[in-house]
């Protein structure tokens, strides 16, 4: 059954869904790394492919942009399409140093001060963690393949343009990147009882300057992808 946003039917959906914000890095994914992917969703541009990776189905959907777009897709995979899983696959800006482009980084946690949660829920939580036994099996997938990740809290901000140049504030509360999506995802994983995290590949420091180009923010973060792919069959 189709939803608003939405055209697959039920069975077209996978139990586990990677989720890159980007139609065109869905497109790329499914290409490139799924079995026999098929095309299920185009509806609003929001692009899904179901395939199968090493056997397993999946099914990668783009988010679109921001907590609002990633809140109606992740609410709808979950509670209308059954979802088990969802691996949030993006791009973030570090607000540590050390944190370099290119770094992978899965959260632990999101911080956000969005009125979202309210909106949504009713609740007023302003960090929300993500599944423990997904990050466990993600860090230990890294380790085995010998893929350098981090993992830490992240700040899911409203705004892409923002005046404020002082994320000092948001590295005293724990966060290590910031991106414009997590937040959202964990938040219904954690309304529907469902699984959930995002790995997030630096895409520029926010205290180096250091940053990579678009198309690659868009192609070149296999390492992101082939961590995401071999966790979620493993789960």
């Amino acid at each position: 059954m189709s939803t608003v946003h939405i055209e697959a039917d039920e069975k077209d959906i996978a139990k586990k869904v990677l989720m890159p914000g980007d139609p065109n890095r869905a497109t790329f994914i499914a290409e490139k790394y799924l079995e026999n992917p098929r095309l299920v969703n185009k509806l609003r541009g929001e692009l899904a492919y179901t395939g199968t990776y090493k056997g397993v189905p999946v099914t990668v959907f783009s988010s679109g942009m921001g907590i609002a777009s990633m809140g109606i897709y992740s609410h709808e995979l979950f509670d209308h399409y059954n979802v088990d899983e969802i691996i949030r696959i993006g791009t973030a800006g570090s607000y540590d140093a050390n944190l370099k482009v290119y770094d992978l980084l899965v959260a632990d946690s999101a911080y956000s001060d969005t009125h979202f949660d309210e909106d949504s829920g009713r609740e007023d939580i302003t960090i929300i963690n993500s599944s423990s036994k997904l990050n466990g099996v993600i860090m230990n997938t890294a380790r085995i393949k010998g893929i350098k990740a981090t993992i830490g809290r992240v700040h899911t901000s409203d705004a892409f343009y923002t005046e404020s140049k002082d994320f000092s504030r948001f590295k005293a509360l724990g966060c290590k990147a910031v991106e414009m999506e997590t937040y959202a995802l964990l938040y219904n994983a954690k309304k529907y009882y469902k699984k959930a995290t995002s790995i997030l590949t630096i895409s520029d420091n926010l205290v180096t300057h250091e940053e990579i180009d678009p198309l690659e923010r868009e192609q070149k973060l296999d390492q992101m992808i082939l961590l995401a792919l071999e966790s979620i069959i493993k789960n």
